[in-house]
C-alpha cells in the first residue's frame, strides 16, 4: 500500500509528521475527480437556495463533528485557516470583554497557544502536571490577588506536547467546570499534535473542553485546512466578539449611524468572516473518507504508531559507544510511558552525546540525516517552555544568548557544552519499521563509536560529513565554524571553566566568526 499511496517516499525516510504528514495518491485523485464534476460557486451566492458548495460545507462539517463522536446539539465547527487561526479566534472572543481576561497555560504549550499571554491582563506558565494539578484543586491560593478579579480566565493547554510527545490528562476540562474554585473559567484544548496519531473523542459534552483548535494536514497530509469545535454552552464568549467578516452580518450600516446586526443562527455563520475555503473543505471531506478507507480510522492509527513509538525508542536508549556510554540522551516526561497512547504519542525528542558524554548539536545531526535522505526535525520546535525545561535553560540565560548573536536552529547551536534545542522524530500512519531501521543505522553508523576512532578523543569531531552543498551552505559554515571552535578549545590542555562570561565571550566570537565566513568570496 505505501508504495502504491505514498510516491513521494520512494529512496526517503520521512520521520517529521508532527511538521505535516503526507497525502496519498487516491486522495489527490479522489479530489481532483471531484473538482472536475462539481461545480463550485461562492456558497453567499444564493444563502435561500443553497448551492452544490454550501451542501458540501455542511455534509463536511457534520462529518468532522462524527469523526471526534461530538453531537450536533452540543458543538459547532468552525473552519479556520489551521489551528493557530483557531487559537486566535477564541483570544479575538475573550478581548471583546472590556474587564479583559486572565490567562494559564502549560509549559507544553506551542508558541501559537503561549502568543495569547500577550492580550490577556495576567497570564501564568504551570511549570509542571503538579503545579497545574494543585491549581486545579486549591484554585487561585497563593496566587496574587489581582488573579481573583471577576475577569473570566482561559486556561489552554495541548493534549500532546509537540516537543516530546507527552499526553496531558483530557479530564482537566471536566475538572476545571465543575470546580467552585473557578468560577467563569473556560478550556480550550490546543489538539494539533494529538489528533495527528490519535482518536478525540468528545461524546461526553458536560466534560469535554470548551473550545478544541486543529489543523487537518497533520492528520490527512492534505487540505492546508483548520478548526475550531466549539461546545455551544460556551458559545457567548463570542457575544462580544469586535470584528465582523462579509458572510457574517444581516444587515450593516456605514453612513449615518454606524450599525450591524450579526447572523444569530448558528455559532460558524458569524465566526467564519468571508468566503469559506470551499475547494480545502471539498478535499477534507475527500481525506475522511480515504483515510477511513486506507486506515480504518484514527484508533487504528494509534495503535499502530504507539508500536512503532516504543520500539523506535527501545533502539535508540539502547544505542551504545565503545565504552558503553549512550549514544541518544532521550526527553522522555516521568509521566509517560512508550507503547501507552494515554500517556504518550508516537513522538521522541533527543540529542547525540559522544563518548565523552558530551553533545553534538541538533542542528548537525539534523544535516547528517537529510544528507542520508532521513527527515526529522531540529532546533526548538516551536516549544519554548518545553525545549528550556527540558534542556534546564533559563530565561535569563536564553535572552542574554539572544541578545548576544544566537539563533534557533543554526550550525552553532552549543552554549557552554549545552545544546540549544533537540532533534525530534514523528511518526505517521504510513510509516513502517524500515523507518526505525533506516534511522537506527544511520545514527550507529555516524555516531556510535568504536574504539580506536579519530573521534573518541575528549575534544575530537564526529566524523566529517560530505558536502551537500557549496561551500556558503548551511553545512559548509557549520564545519568551518565548528573546526575553529574546536582549534580554540584545544589549544589548551585544561579548558576555562564555562561561566556567564565564557557565554559572552563565545557569543561575540561567533559574531566575528560568521562575518568572516559570510563575507569570504
Amino acid at each position: 500500500m505505501r508504495k502504491k499511496e505514498y510516491p513521494m517516499l520512494k529512496g526517503l525516510t520521512y520521520l517529521d509528521h508532527g511538521g505535516t504528514t503526507l497525502a496519498p495518491k487516491s486522495l489527490l485523485k479522489s479530489f481532483c475527480n471531484e473538482m472536475q464534476n462539481t461545480l463550485l460557486v461562492n456558497p453567499h451566492s444564493d444563502v435561500s437556495n443553497p448551492s452544490a458548495s454550501a451542501v458540501i460545507i455542511e455534509e463536511t462539517r457534520l462529518e468532522v463533528l462524527k469523526m471526534f463522536n461530538a453531537d450536533p446539539e452540543h458543538f459547532d465547527i468552525v473552519f479556520t485557516a489551521n489551528a493557530t487561526a483557531a487559537i486566535k479566534l477564541v483570544t479575538e472572543g475573550f478581548t471583546g470583554n472590556e474587564e479583559g481576561f486572565d490567562y494559564f497555560y502549560h509549559r507544553n504549550s506551542h508558541t501559537s497557544l503561549v502568543g495569547v499571554r500577550e492580550l490577556a491582563r495576567l497570564s501564568h506558565c504551570f511549570a509542571s502536571n503538579e503545579e497545574l494539578e494543585d491549581w486545579l484543586t486549591h484554585g487561585m491560593d497563593g496566587f496574587s490577588e489581582e488573579f481573583g478579579s471577576p475577569r473570566p480566565t482561559l486556561f489552554a493547554y495541548p493534549g500532546q506536547s509537540n516537543m516530546n510527545g507527552e499526553r496531558l490528562p483530557l479530564d482537566w476540562a471536566g475538572k476545571l467546570r465543575f470546580s467552585l474554585r473557578h468560577p467563569k473559567t473556560y478550556t480550550l484544548l490546543d489538539a494539533a499534535a494529538f489528533v495527528s496519531t490519535s482518536p478525540l473523542d468528545l461524546s461526553d459534552h458536560l466534560f469535554a473542553p470548551d473550545f478544541v483548535a486543529l489543523s487537518f494536514y497533520k492528520i490527512f497530509g492534505f487540505p492546508d485546512l483548520g478548526a475550531l469545535i466549539v461546545r455551544k454552552a460556551a458559545g457567548h464568549v463570542f457575544d462580544k466578539r469586535k470584528y465582523f467578516g462579509g458572510g457574517t452580518t444581516e444587515m450593516t450600516t456605514c453612513i449615518g449611524e454606524a450599525w450591524v446586526a450579526r447572523r444569530q443562527s448558528n455559532l460558524h455563520s458569524r465566526l467564519e468572516d468571508g468566503t469559506q475555503a470551499i475547494r480545502s473543505i471539498l478535499a477534507l471531506k475527500c481525506a475522511i473518507e480515504t483515510h477511513r478507507e486506507l486506515f480504518g480510522g484514527l484508533g487504528e492509527v494509534s495503535k499502530h504508531t504507539s508500536w512503532l513509538a516504543k520500539a523506535l525508542h527501545a533502539r535508540l536508549t539502547s544505542l551504545k559507544h565503545f565504552n558503553d556510554a549512550p549514544v541518544c540522551h532521550p526527553y522522555q516526561s516521568p509521566d509517560s510511558t512508550y507503547g501507552d497512547p494515554k500517556t504518550q504519542g508516537a513522538t521522541i525528542a533527543f540529542n547525540i552525546c559522544k563518548s565523552d558524554s558530551t553533545y553534538i548539536g541538533p542542528w548537525r545531526v539534523g544535516a547528517l540525516l537529510r544528507a542520508k535522505t532521513i527527515h526529522v526535525r531540529t532546533g526548538s520546535l516551536c516549544n519554548p517552555a518545553g525545549v528550556a525545561s527540558a534542556l534546564d535553560m533559563k530565561a535569563e540565560w536564553l535572552r542574554r544568548a539572544f541578545e548576544g548573536g544566537f539563533r534557533c536552529n543554526t550550525a552553532a547551536d552549543i552554549l557552554e557544552g549545552k545544546p540549544v534545542g533537540v532533534v525530534r522524530v514523528t511518526l505517521g500512519a504510513m510509516s513502517t519499521m524500515n523507518d526505525v531501521d533506516a534511522l537506527v543505522d544511520c545514527l550507529r553508523q555516524h555516531f556510535a563509536e568504536k574504539k580506536g576512532d579519530l573521534n573518541t578523543d575528549v575534544g575530537g569531531q564526529v566524523e566529517k560529513i560530505d558536502s551537500v552543498g557549496d561551500p556558503r551552505e548551511p553545512s559548509a559554515v557549520a564545519e568551518h565554524l565548528e573546526y575553529r571552535i574546536t582549534e580554540s578549545a584545544t589549544s589548551d590542555k585544561d579548558p576555562p571553566a564555562q561561566t556567564s562570561d565564557t557565554l559572552s565571550s563565545w557569543l561575540s566570537l561567533r559574531k566575528i566568526w560568521g562575518h568572516c565566513l559570510f563575507a569570504e568570496d
